[in-house]
């Protein structure tokens, strides 16, 4: 009620017209759907992939392990084809994992020199460095193992097994030449390095100003700073980047058969060889003198290590989502 004594009338909200969208330009139309098509074309790829890979090991899936033997001849008696793959994949998982061990501190101690430490004109050099490793085909790495590395690492093999001979992996005898899963793992290291870098480094760059400055503010030395504001901030991008590298470990092909005498074996003699083989450098020694059902299997194989990758993959994805600071690689 009103002072007059007159109810009181509610006001009416003005009229807003509604928004109308402004009218998309023939290149936003075109460049919108090109996008979307380019995200619909992986989709497909990845779906023709896996159902090739499907499509093409299920005969050797669908035939009896007594007949696998007797059709191919790098199959033993009795052995079903899980048994076969089974030390395929621990071979990959242990080269990987091994590789992972040796690159990560050191890419992460190279990141955090170039983002932090480095004068800038000598982070742009070590940059420009990392960047070249990438690009470097993985034959050429395969030839660096086989001809330099592999004499270098010969007597520090034989040391390990001479006086650290007691902890089970490093039992001899040494090969000679050591084609070894531990002289994989090394390449595979080198070869991982650039990638674990780089997303490293992007990811310390990201780390908030002003978190660092508060820490220096505060008395912090450098170091403490890198400890106390950057690690924290960067613990997923780390986490992703080395779950990158280990994806570019398990496919890798031709540098582990070029360096690697291979084996069938759950085995965890590193300094042996003829002990392990991973899945792709099988493939691509096998490939060329198998037929028909042989085919089949090494298409199995290949299937086993897609699926292994692409979980490898998507964990590493759904990591880097959980931060949505992290631009660097999203």
């Amino acid at each position: 009620m009103t002072t007059t004594g007159q109810p009181a009338t509610r006001r009416k909200a003005p009229h807003r017209p509604a928004k109308q969208s402004a009218p998309q330009r023939p290149g936003d139309v075109i460049f919108s759907n090109a996008a979307r098509a380019a995200g619909v074309l992986i989709l497909v790829i990845l779906a023709a992939v896996a159902i090739f890979l499907v499509a093409e090991a299920w005969p050797a899936i669908d035939t009896p392990t007594e007949v696998l033997a007797d059709r191919i001849q790098w199959i033993e008696e009795g052995q079903s084809l899980l048994g076969y793959v089974g030390p395929l994949v621990f071979g990959t998982v242990l080269a990987a994992l091994i590789a992972l061990l040796i690159a990560t501190p050191v890419a992460i101690g190279v990141a955090l020199f170039i983002s932090h430490y480095a004068p800038r004109r000598l982070a742009q050099v070590f940059g420009y460095a990392i960047d070249l490793l990438a690009a470097i085909p993985s034959v050429v790495y395969g030839l660096w193992g086989a001809l330099w590395l592999m004499p270098k690492v010969y007597p520090v093999f034989v040391w390990l097994s001479e006086y650290l001979g007691f902890i089970p992996i490093f039992a001899g005898p040494v090969g000679t030449p050591p084609r070894t899963i531990l002289t994989a793992g090394i390449v595979l290291a080198v070869m991982i390095l650039p990638i674990i870098t780089a997303v490293s480094r992007e990811v310390f760059l990201q780390t908030p100003t002003l978190h660092q400055e508060a820490a220096l503010a505060l008395g912090a030395t450098r170091w403490e700073m890198v400890r106390l504001a950057v690690f924290p901030f960067a613990r997923s991008g780390i986490i992703s980047a080395t779950m990158l590298g280990l994806g570019r470990a398990l496919g890798e092909t031709m540098a582990v058969a070029m360096v690697l005498s291979p084996g069938l074996a759950y085995s965890f003699f590193i300094l042996q060889p003829g002990q392990q083989q991973n899945i792709a450098a099988n493939i691509a020694l096998k490939f060329p003198e198998s037929t028909s059902i042989g085919v089949n299997v090494l298409i199995f194989t290949g299937l086993v290590l897609f699926v292994i990758t692409l979980v490898v993959n998507m964990i590493a994805r759904w990591i880097v989502s959980r931060r949505a600071e992290f631009s660097g690689a999203n």
